[in-house]
């Protein structure tokens, strides 16, 4: 049996997967790039947004969203499974609480106005109201039930990016009821059948992508979650949690990544005239729309599980892959390769860690940074550079030199 053969058959107990902080990261990172992009696109709100506008910043930023955060969502199903599985229901609430809603309730009231604030300036000619004159108009508010999780609102309140903290708190939170009150063996039962299926049928892994089409097709979409309807991502959010549990589903998802790829790439391809002609693709009822929005579903459940199984295929080569040259002593010793894993230890450790800090932070730096740069004389290309330069510097810089020093600031972001 070859090295490879032999990692792939090897049952062992699911463990902590580094890759998958460090997709955590390349998306989160990714936001900055995309939230730039939204000062340049035409046909969408934004909080500042530049004098010319370009149809083709949606095109572009389209394909991250079919699959950027559904992907985070499902990793974090990943992690709360372990979390929920170490802590017990008790110790993961609290867990939760801490690590979500305090950084939650913290930007809200610290971060979130001034975006809000910025867009009456921006919009507004004469608007000169004063940051601290604004915030009461921010904080009047009402509770909408109807609008859960999302029911604190108001005229300017808003939750902004940081919806993304109000889902993963609520569905984390829905998580613990769920493991008490299920019956475990019977679940537990249920996953081994399908376990074992993907096992012998890799395919089955692509099966959950109808549930999704059927979901964005008739629950419709929602533009101010990333384009998915919010109740989508628990979907994900769950499939991360069920997938966590069992290896031959990762098995299954390396073996079935390349189709998976190339299915999503196909059917999200498929969707965009339908998004492009169709007045209002998100919401309307007719057939076309409805058609659109389903090929968007499938394709984006198709493209997580290619990003999932692309990565795992990496990581298994670097594993299992031939040894690199000699040097004239021979192949490296012990000592070397333990101090490259301590290294790579503390890499992953510190992407980890830096995750949430900087997804809080970054949606303000970035508006703050293009309400200057939109008043620059300069073309779209190079007015982009610079707001996606200097709000990476300034939101890197308030990590490194702000969260993450002090025990305080830790907390409030959500460090343990």
């Amino acid at each position: 049996m070859t090295a490879r053969a032999e990692a792939e058959g090897r049952a062992a107990p699911p463990e902590r997967r580094p890759e998958l902080d460090a997709l955590r990261l390349l998306v989160v990172l990714g936001l900055v790039f995309f939230h730039s992009a939204l000062v340049f696109a035409a046909d969408n709100d934004f909080y500042v947004k530049n004098a010319e506008t370009s149809q083709a910043v949606l095109i572009v930023a389209g394909f991250g969203v079919v699959w950027a955060m559904p992907l985070l969502f499902l990793i974090s199903g990943f992690g709360a499974r372990h979390s929920l599985r170490r802590r017990g229901t008790g110790g993961f609430a609290k867990e939760r609480l801490l690590r979500l809603g305090v950084p939650l309730v913290f930007a809200t009231v610290v971060l979130n106005p001034l975006p809000q604030w910025l867009r009456q300036r921006a919009a507004g000619v004469g608007y000169d109201e004063s940051y601290l004159g604004f915030l009461p108009h921010f904080f009047d508010v009402r509770l909408e039930l109807d609008e859960a999780p999302f029911v604190v609102q108001g005229e300017h309140f808003e939750t902004g990016h940081l919806w993304f903290v109000v889902l993963l708190l609520a569905f984390s939170l829905l998580l613990v009821p769920l493991h008490r009150w299920l019956p475990r063996e019977r679940v537990r039962r249920a996953g081994e059948r399908v376990a074992r299926a993907a096992g012998r049928r890799p395919g089955v892994v692509l099966l959950p992508a109808p549930v999704f089409s059927v979901f964005c097709a008739f629950a419709r979409m929602e533009e101010d979650y990333a384009g998915w309807h919010r109740w989508s991502y628990l979907l994900f959010f769950l499939a991360g949690c069920a997938l966590a549990g069992e290896d031959r589903f990762r098995t299954a998802m390396r073996r079935a990544a390349v189709p998976a790829a190339w299915i999503g790439a196909l059917l999200f391809v498929a969707s965009g005239p339908g998004f492009a002609v169709i007045e209002e693709p998100f919401t309307e009822m007719t057939v076309p729309a409805v058609v659109t929005r389903a090929l968007f579903g499938a394709a984006g459940w198709c493209l997580v599980v290619a990003i999932l199984g692309l990565v795992d295929r990496h990581r298994l080569r670097r594993l299992t892959g031939p040894p690199g040259p000699r040097g004239p002593s021979g192949p490296p010793g012990p000592v070397r390769s333990g101090e490259a894993a301590g290294r790579r230890r503390r890499v992953y450790g510190y992407l980890a860690a830096a995750v949430l800090p900087l997804y809080v932070l970054h949606q303000p730096v970035v508006v703050a940074v293009a309400y200057f740069v939109v008043g620059w004389s300069a073309p779209i290309p190079v007015k982009y550079a610079a707001l996606v330069a200097i709000a990476f510097a300034l939101t890197l810089a308030g990590y490194e030199l702000v969260v993450r020093r002090t025990r305080v600031t830790r907390f409030l972001f959500g460090m343990r």
